[in-house]
This record gives structure tokens, sequence and C-alpha cells, in this order.
């Protein structure tokens, strides 16, 4: 039988990752750094899907699959800078030294679900519209193969549309979440 366990993380708490976040914006200061967080994040991923870890643990990890995703996906086309902000982000997950060593069986990455918790939590908005965008770049795909069309005819037209009012959306609801405590990822 499930068992739901709620804990709260303090004010001090939040800050702790937050002076981690600002440690690790420094660490993303050109196109190289960058790419080895990223290389880095999917790394981690890889490890946590090969390694048997507790469910609760393991489902969060394998959320971060899709930030990855977005940060990469070429026709999404975050700016560079919101693709820093969220490497930046996902820098602490990188560091196999961090508050719980990763090395510790079974518990080295409860400090990763956790923070990937609150990095999840913080990105909900930006999550969701790719999760939007790519649902319908699917389906207009499968639309227009469907009417026999090839669909790269076009394409940057057909989703040029929709992504701009995707990140419209992003931003507007960004700033207007500005008043609320948000981890200064952007």
């Amino acid at each position: 039988m499930p068992l739901d366990i709620t804990f709260t993380l303090s004010d001090d708490d939040l800050a702790r990752f937050q002076a981690i976040v600002d440690k690790a914006r420094t660490a993303v200061k050109d196109d190289a750094a960058a790419k080895q967080i990223e290389q880095a994040a999917r790394e981690l991923l890889r490890q946590t899907r090969e390694t048997e870890l507790p469910e609760f643990i393991a489902a969060r990890m394998d959320k971060l699959g899709i930030v990855i995703d977005m940060i990469n996906d070429e026709e999404w086309n975050l700016s560079a800078h919101e693709r820093r902000h969220v490497l930046s982000a996902l820098a602490y997950l990188c560091d196999p030294e961090d508050l719980i060593p990763d090395r510790i069986p079974g518990l080295g990455f409860l400090d990763d679900a956790i923070y990937a918790e609150i990095v999840l939590g913080e990105l909900r908005n930006e999550i969701s519209l790719y999760e939007e965008f790519c649902a319908f770049r699917g389906a207009e795909e499968a639309r227009r193969k469907a009417r026999g069309e090839d669909v790269r005819v076009g394409r940057d037209e057909w989703l040029a549309d929709k992504r701009a009012a995707l990140h419209a959306k992003m931003r507007k609801r960004r700033v207007a979440e500005g008043g609320r405590w948000r981890m200064r990822l952007w």
C-alpha cells in the first residue's frame, strides 16, 4: 500500500538551494561549459535509470528528461538566455559530491530528487507549454501525413506561429508570477 510523506523545506533550506543555483549560474559562462552541464545531466539520468532506486527518487529524476529535451529542441528554440538559465538550474544535479554524494547506495540521489522537484516546480509553466508544443507538432505531422503531404514542406512556418504564441504565454506567465517566491532561475 502506497504511503505519502510530505515535508516542508524551510526558508533556510530554500536559501541553501538558491545559493547552489546562484553558484551554478557562474558555471554556465560559455557554450563549452553549458555543453558539459548538459552532458553531465544526461549522464546522471542514464545512471539513475540503470540504478535500482526507490521509485519516488527515480520518478523525479526521470521527469528531468523533458527539461533536457526542451533545451535541445531546435524547433522549440529557447533563447540562449533562457537555455543558460535552465542549464544553471541543472548544474547542481551534475555534481556527484553534492549535499549527499551520489555514490552512497540508496540515498545518494535523494538530494537530487528533492532538487529536481524544486526545478520541475519552478519550470512547470515552461514544461507544460513545451509539452503543448510537442503535442501540436505531433498532431500536425500526423494530419499532414494522413493527407499525403510532406511534413517538411512549410514546417518552419506552421511551427513558428504556434511557437511564438506559446513563448509569449511562457514569458507572460513568468513575469506574472514574479510576485511570489521563486528560485531565481530567470
